[in-house]
């Protein structure tokens, strides 16, 4: 199955829920629903990402209409799940789950996290304005649900896009950007990089770990016709088409900045904001932090359009999270924290949210004209989720463990330690070693979600 569609589940339960409310618009506030619960906190862990700034700007909004308090803490993105799946085993006091799209079913079939129709069925805590169908189906579908069931709702919302230095392409003799991946390893990067004065056509974040796994390895095994697995769930690795798209990788490194094997988003971003690198894929939520002047020198000459196109057509990265209820909190901080959510992902507060540095998942802020003509990532990455992306990484709970075997493998192979094919088979094997002993091949669990 190699792409990701909202499932017919999702979108009927999405359209029962935003229709179950009996309550009038004008009869239901945020601040009387939340009435029985002032003087509540929630915890929740965030991430040192814009989408997370923005809404920590937003939360006295949030905090002074309902007297609810909001407890975060930054956590490094690679100790996130880690983190929370103590807490979660431990009986901990975290209220709201951060799930990445890769975590939806493990939480899930943990029972860690609560669903949605537990909330939505009272409708003294649920907004007759949720409505559901004004999320983007396939996120919806791949941050929030599992089986067919709903349990969160998406936020900090990424498609991969590519970022560029408009004025190192122009002085280079190109009034456009790559087309296609061919396009720019053969006709762009020798034109675009000069290692003598320390310029690269383009950077890749490689980091091992999830960055390496996700960022690099899986984002050029898609758009060659490549992936992961294939319908039996056995390793697909060594096919034609994903050797293709890793050796490709390979052949990139010539025309990126020395060490980039290394460099996580913050310094693959760093490249672009500071001229060292003319172009880079990376998650929409990086915008911001490229046209912050305090933040980057790229200042007029930043320009985004969709990635590249490979051999299979244009399939760019998903990824993203949603904000789900945990299981183990005490009923009243339960409904608290639904409130918090449904104001987090809301249409109400989605302008802002987006203006403060973060990407929403709702459909409606996206038609704005005013947000249109100031932010130049929307207009791809609204095409990109529109048309339905390759979900890189499988949404099962096994995928953390395999993460860990890519994540190895695949900086070996960068580094020139193995080769692609030899790398491919190590993956490979070692990935189905994991998927047996989870008991994919013997029935117990469901191969595909």
């Amino acid at each position: 199955m190699k792409f990701l569609k909202a499932s017919c589940c999702a979108l009927a339960m999405a359209t029962a829920l935003a229709l179950s409310s009996p309550v009038k618009a004008e009869d239901w506030s945020l601040a009387k629903a939340a009435e029985p619960f002032k003087g509540e906190t929630i915890n929740v862990i965030f991430l040192d990402r814009p989408g997370y700034r923005a809404i920590i700007k937003l939360l006295p909004q949030f905090e002074k209409e309902t007297g609810i308090k909001v407890n975060y803490e930054i956590v490094p993105y690679e100790n996130t799940r880690e983190k929370e799946v103590l807490n979660f085993s431990s009986q901990g006091d975290l209220t709201v789950a951060l799930v990445d799209l890769v975590w939806v079913g493990e939480f899930a079939e943990n029972g860690w996290i609560v669903p949605v129709d537990h909330f939505t069925s009272d409708p003294s805590i649920t907004d007759p304005k949720l409505d559901l169908k004004g999320f983007f189906p396939l996120l919806l579908d791949a941050f929030g649900t599992w089986g067919g069931t709903v349990y969160g709702l998406p936020f900090d919302n990424y498609s991969g896009l590519l970022f560029y230095n408009k004025c190192m392409l122009k002085d280079a003799g190109f009034d456009k950007p790559p087309a296609t991946w061919d396009e720019l390893l053969k006709t762009y990067a020798p034109k675009l990089t000069n290692k003598e004065k320390g310029t690269y056509a383009y950077v890749l974040q490689s980091r091992r770990g999830e960055t390496q796994s996700a960022d690099s390895f899986m984002r050029f095994l898609w758009p060659f016709g490549g992936s992961l697995l294939n319908k039996e769930f056995k390793s697909n690795l060594s096919s034609k088409e994903s050797l293709d798209g890793l050796n490709f990788r390979q052949a990139l490194a010539p025309y990126m900045p020395p060490g980039y094997v290394s460099f996580d988003h913050a310094e693959a971003v760093n490249a672009l904001a500071q001229g060292q690198a003319a172009m880079l894929t990376e998650w929409s939520a990086f915008y911001s932090t490229l046209t912050d002047p305090k933040t980057s020198k790229i200042g007029d000459c930043l320009a985004v359009a969709p990635e590249p196109a490979g051999a299979a057509g244009r399939l760019p990265a998903l990824g993203g999270f949603s904000l789900a209820v945990a299981s183990q909190a005490p009923e009243e901080q339960q409904k608290a924290a639904w409130l918090f959510i449904q104001w987090a992902t809301s249409d109400a507060i989605a302008k802002d949210y987006v203006e403060a540095g973060g990407v929403s998942g709702r459909t409606k802020v996206y038609e704005d004209p005013e947000i249109k003509a100031k932010y130049q990532f929307v207009e791809p990455l609204v095409q990109s989720w529109q048309k339905g992306v390759a979900v890189f990484r499988p949404r099962f709970p096994a995928w953390p463990a395999i993460s860990e075997i890519i994540g190895e493998w695949g900086s070996k192979m960068q580094l020139g330690e193995v080769s692609v094919e030899q790398g491919a088979k190590e993956i490979g094997s070692r990935m189905e070693d994991v998927l047996q002993k989870e008991g994919y091949y013997d029935g117990k669990k469901k191969l595909l979600q």
